[in-house]
């Protein structure tokens, strides 16, 4: 008895179709599929943004006051 059969499924699915309607049905379907297109292109954009920082570490060019004067009295 607490077992749900093909025939309760079928039941159930042409209520729903019913109450709600084809179209309602397919708009629904249409924007589930629209928001998993959106969750997959968030997941490869954040990828890429990270491979892109990895691949492009930055990096800290620090020069002394002394290299620092050297440079701008040989300019001059």
């Amino acid at each position: 008895m607490g077992q749900i059969g093909p025939w309760q499924i079928i039941i159930v699915l042409v209520l729903v179709v019913l109450l709600f309607g084809r179209g309602k049905i397919s708009e629904l379907m249409g924007d589930v599929a629209k928001g998993i297109k959106s969750f997959r292109s968030g997941l490869s954009d954040e990828e890429q943004q990270t491979a892109a920082q990895q691949d492009d570490p930055k990096t800290i060019n620090a020069q002394t006051t002394e290299t620092a004067a050297k440079d701008k009295t040989a300019a001059n």
